[in-house]
């Protein structure tokens, strides 16, 4: 079924809304990843632990998910379909990956931060990076984003099989 036009514009304002707000969050996390692992302070690192993982259940998650869903709203509501064009299929991909990374990474980011709030000043200091799973995550949402702007040519062989139906 295609969107009317009014509904497609919603649908992909909220898309943009929502894809903007989680690369956002994610920019906001890995700031507070940056702070965690420079601090100077232990109490700096201690809350930047435990905001971490506040951001992450309560912004990152519900964000990557909502993003997930109108997009794939967006797709399965408008010419562009889900697996007609190489640069949907890749979106999609990279966008499965990187929620599910987030969802399985998560609850690490939960033990960590409940580690943080009982240590002592030499365990927080001791605590590991979390740098890797931000600035990997923060790069994968620049790419589906340049794919989204760009949408690079090329049809799949589905994508083919409709356009000669």
């Amino acid at each position: 079924m295609i969107m009317s036009p009014t509904l497609r514009r919603i649908a992909f304002t909220l898309h943009v809304v929502l894809s903007v707000g989680w690369l956002g969050a994610v920019i906001a996390y890995l700031a507070l990843a940056v702070a965690a692992f420079g601090s100077s302070t232990p109490a700096k690192a201690r809350s930047a632990w435990l905001s971490m993982e506040t951001i992450g259940w309560y912004v990152l998650v519900p964000l990557a998910l909502a993003a997930f869903a109108s997009g794939l709203a967006i797709s399965l509501g408008t010419k562009w379909g889900l697996f007609r064009h190489y640069w949907v299929v890749f979106k999609l991909a990279l966008t499965i990956v990187a929620t599910a990374i987030l969802i399985l990474h998560m609850p690490a980011v939960s033990q960590l931060a409940n580690i943080a709030a009982a240590a002592n000043d030499a365990e927080i200091r001791s605590m590991p990076s979390e740098l890797l799973h931000p600035g990997a995550g923060l790069v994968v949402l620049l790419v589906i984003t340049i794919l989204g702007i760009y949408k690079p040519k090329g049809l799949t062989p589905y994508g083919w099989r409709k356009l000669e139906e």
